[in-house]
């Protein structure tokens, strides 16, 4: 027995089909009228417009080309057998006095295949699925598309003109389930592909924009880097975005990486003298979906200057180091060595302070539970001794006193 949600997905099918007929009522909506449809290697009909089967009716085919060989007349029909793309063309009857009666269009094609589906979601608000057809059909082909919501409403997944074979899910829900309508129609028929999405899974945000590269002044092995988000995320605390950065010299092929949270990074291994290419990919900071295409990459030099390091190259010598793998542990905004270490060791001392206070108060307040329980302790001793001095008492006096 089938589910609800088998049964909502039929109704889903049904209500395509039922729009893909309305489609094709008519061949007037696929091109200009009197054209018939055929399908390769059928054999096709023609029927002479205003002729009358029991008279003489001739054929030709426009173009200078003469009929296919195989063709014969019957009824005033022009019969075609196994029909190819050569069978196309306009054909024209004339009675026996050789009067035009009029004319038919002819074209041969292939039924549409499943398209080919994909979806991605730029955003957490939206997502967009992509199609190509599986079959070339030789016909005018037109898409129906729509999706079944979490709500189990049908909507209609909006095809935009500038974007052929993309339609477009606004307002969806990022955790939610969402199944996927393409059907491709032509005049022949229609084939479709059902999709089942979560918007979640599928994210791929676009790669970050207006990424700049710059030396960092006095410091020939630095380049500070920074870019900001894509334009189609909008930034909200609940989806934030963190980021990859690549780079390498010009006349390197290995790449150097840093992931980061931040806007900017400064790279602190750059070679000397030496032109860099930057790149930047973003992806949900939760780690949802794919990471985006890398941006367009931008080059940048060092800045010129002496490197203040013992093992300093000559001057006239290029340093061809490979690059780090490590990313810079230097804050962005200030490029000293040395002083993210001076602050790692304040935070450090900061949190060895805080836990030894805390456990400093947990040992006073474990003494004193346990000074309390002595305490208690102490005073039932002291009371079940006070009523054993009693009894002893009272069991020395005479019988005669205690009555």
């Amino acid at each position: 027995m089938l589910s609800l949600t088998g049964w909502v997905s039929r109704g889903l099918v049904l209500l395509a089909m039922v729009l893909t007929t309305a489609s094709i009522a008519t061949s007037g909506e696929w091109g200009e009228e009197g054209v018939t449809y055929a399908e390769l290697g059928s054999d096709v009909a023609l029927t002479c417009p205003g002729g009358n089967p029991s008279s003489t009716t001739r054929w030709q085919r426009h173009g200078g080309s003469g009929l296919p060989s195989d063709s014969r007349i019957q009824q005033g029909q022009l019969l075609l057998s196994h029909v190819d793309l050569s069978s196309e063309g306009t054909y024209s009857c004339q009675d026996g006095a050789g009067l035009l009666l009029g004319s038919v269009a002819l074209r041969v094609g292939r039924l549409p295949g499943p398209p080919s589906v994909s979806c991605r979601a730029s955003n957490y608000e939206n997502f967009s699925c992509f199609w190509s057809p599986s079959v070339e059909t030789h016909l005018p082909t037109r898409y129906i598309t729509s999706y079944l919501s979490p709500v189990k409403r049908v909507g209609p997944c909006v095809q935009d003109p500038g974007r052929p074979l993309a339609c477009t899910v606004s307002k969806s829900q990022f955790w939610s389930l969402y199944r996927v309508n393409v059907t491709e129609v032509n005049p022949l028929g229609s084939s479709f592909t059902l999709l089942n999405i979560i918007a979640q899974r599928i994210t791929k945000p676009d790669p970050p924009e207006h990424v700049r590269v710059e030396p960092v002044p006095q410091a020939p092995r630095r380049l500070r880097v920074s870019w900001e988000y894509p334009s189609s995320w909008r930034k909200e605390l609940p989806f934030q975005l963190h980021f990859r950065l690549r780079y390498r010299p010009v006349l390197h092929d290995s790449w150097s990486m840093i992931e980061t949270s931040n806007m900017s990074e400064v790279i602190t291994d750059a070679v000397t003298g030496l032109e860099h290419m930057v790149q930047v990919s973003a992806k949900d900071y939760l780690d949802a979906g794919n990471w985006s295409e890398w941006s367009p990459e931008v080059r940048a030099w060092p800045a010129a200057g002496q490197v203040a390091e013992p093992s300093q190259a000559a001057p006239d010598t290029v340093e061809l180091d490979p690059p780090a793998q490590e990313p810079s542990l230097a804050p962005d905004n200030e490029p000293v060595a040395g002083q993210g270490d001076s602050v790692e060791k304040v935070a450090t001392l900061v949190s060895l302070g805080v836990l030894a206070f805390f456990a400093l108060v947990a040992l006073l307040l474990f003494a004193f539970l346990v000074w309390i329980r002595a305490k208690k302790q102490s005073k039932e001793a002291d009371k079940h001794q006070d009523l054993l001095a009693a009894a002893t008492h009272l069991k020395a006096l005479p019988k005669g006193q205690i009555l």
